[in-house]
């Protein structure tokens, strides 16, 4: 993340160069929600360096309910000028990420991140990451699902197949609209197309450098989600919607560079599926850690119903070359791509701590030279636990309490940080532990 030196002179040429007049200026919070202000550029400039925001961001839940005691008041905050992009929605305007500065800088989502790859950076590499999101697009406004309970979901395209180039066809202007949206906001894709399930949709991002890419993701997130809104849809992110609609994924590529040479550091044609050492023993750190670290991973009370069995999500921490059911897919097509995709993440991941549990879980097993234990998985099915391999956490509260209680988590991230975000997911977990839904009223009532 950029120094503060000449801040405002940094963010006055960076205004001029995407020649923005408006600035939205914000924080990613735990849920990867974008709070903002906004701001024209004058006034920008001239708080640039006292900047101040609300600190209640960090104390209060997903639904916004206060969760710890004040004081709320204002903290100050500083913006990182190399994450300033163009904003698709206003002419002349323009997106800044900031972060708290003061007491609660090391609890930030983005800040965790920025120190796992700083760490990269000191053991010589550079990281390179892309997002891949798995979305649902439903046929409802806001004021449509209230009116409906959030109950009976109509879907956008119910006629969807997997791939579908009738869909493709008959909704190009859906697509072709909102991958100009996101060009305009400097998020690069790959490919944008149907995919499994009714009004599904997958989205590819290009690899960008390790924190950028983070960004694009969180912005992707929300770009969508304001498109759809335009045009009376909403996309949904959760990782199960609900009956009748598919399990969708957020994965995560990434790779390590020589900082020396530029070389991709996962790769050696040489060896077995085409994984260097620095490879696999950064698969082995993953393999061992991020099963104390899963509330990085998923978040939310919902991100484990993606997980249950008979879906086709991973029910642990397991790796192979081209298995789309692995927990860890390898792929080496050519020593540029090589790469390691975490398949375990919901596309209701926050994206900077999901790719900071990858990292600092890969680094760990890196910068003891692990060697890999576990065999890849054999018959391609994501129900398969390979031999010593450990299970997934069964729910947020499981997955919080082995966080909580994880020394290796606090060695990563930080006591600050596992201490808070622990109490985050314990509030979130309590939020919903005594909801009850119509299907269980349905299946009960009548009992006995």
């Amino acid at each position: 993340m950029a120094d503060e030196t000449g801040l405002r002179d940094r963010l006055a040429k960076a205004l001029d160069h995407i020649r923005a007049d408006v600035v939205h200026a914000g924080i990613f919070d735990f849920a990867s929600s974008f709070r903002e202000r906004r701001l024209r550029r004058a006034a920008l400039l001239d708080g640039a360096e006292t900047a101040v925001f609300a600190n209640v961001v960090t104390k209060w839940d997903m639904a916004e309910n206060i969760m710890f005691p004040g004081p709320y008041g204002s903290e100050t905050v500083s913006y990182d000028v190399d994450s300033l992009r163009p904003y698709p929605f206003e002419k002349d305007a323009a997106a800044l990420i900031m972060d708290y500065s003061g007491a609660q800088a090391d609890i930030m989502p983005r800040r965790i991140l920025a120190k796992q790859i700083a760490k990269a950076n000191a053991l010589g590499y550079d990281v390179q990451a892309a997002f891949e999101f798995e979305f649902i697009v439903l046929n409802e406004t806001a004021e449509s699902l209230r009116s409906k309970g959030f109950a009976n979901l109509a879907s956008f395209a119910p006629d969807n197949r997997c791939w579908s180039g009738l869909t493709a066809a008959v909704h190009a202007d859906f697509v072709t609209g909102l991958e100009d949206v996101l060009a305009r906001g400097d998020i690069p894709l790959l490919s944008l197309s149907v995919e499994l399930g009714p009004g599904c949709f997958e989205a590819t991002l290009k690899h960008r450098d390790g924190l950028r890419a983070a960004d694009d993701a969180a912005f992707f997130r929300m770009f969508t989600k304001a498109y759809c809104r335009e045009r009376g849809m909403t996309a949904s992110f959760m990782s199960l919607t609900g009956s009748g609609f598919p399990g969708i994924g957020g994965h995560i590529n990434l790779s390590l560079r020589d900082r020396a040479n530029g070389r991709n550091a996962f790769a050696d044609k040489t060896a077995e599926h085409g994984l260097s050492k620095v490879a696999r023993s950064f698969l082995a750190g993953i393999i061992d850690t991020v099963p104390e670290i899963f509330p990085m991973i998923g978040n939310t009370v919902n991100a484990y119903r993606r997980l249950a069995p008979g879906s086709w999500a991973p029910k642990t921490v397991s790796w192979a070359p081209y298995n789309y059911a692995a927990a860890v897919r390898t792929a080496a097509e050519t020593e540029d791509m090589t790469r390691l995709e975490l398949r375990l993440p919901g596309s209701d991941l926050n994206p900077h701590l999901a790719m900071a549990a990858m990292l600092g879980a890969g680094l760990d097993g890196l910068s003891d030279g692990r060697d890999l234990a576990i065999l890849p998985i054999a018959s391609g099915g994501p129900n398969e636990i390979p031999g010593g391999a450990e299970r997934l956490p069964v729910d947020l509260l499981d997955a919080t309490r082995r966080f909580r209680s994880s020394p290796k988590a606090r060695a990563l991230f930080g006591e600050a940080f596992v201490n808070h975000y622990s109490a985050v997911c314990e509030a979130e977990d309590t939020s919903l532990r005594k909801a009850v839904s119509a299907l269980e009223v349905q299946r009960y009532l009548e009992i006995g």
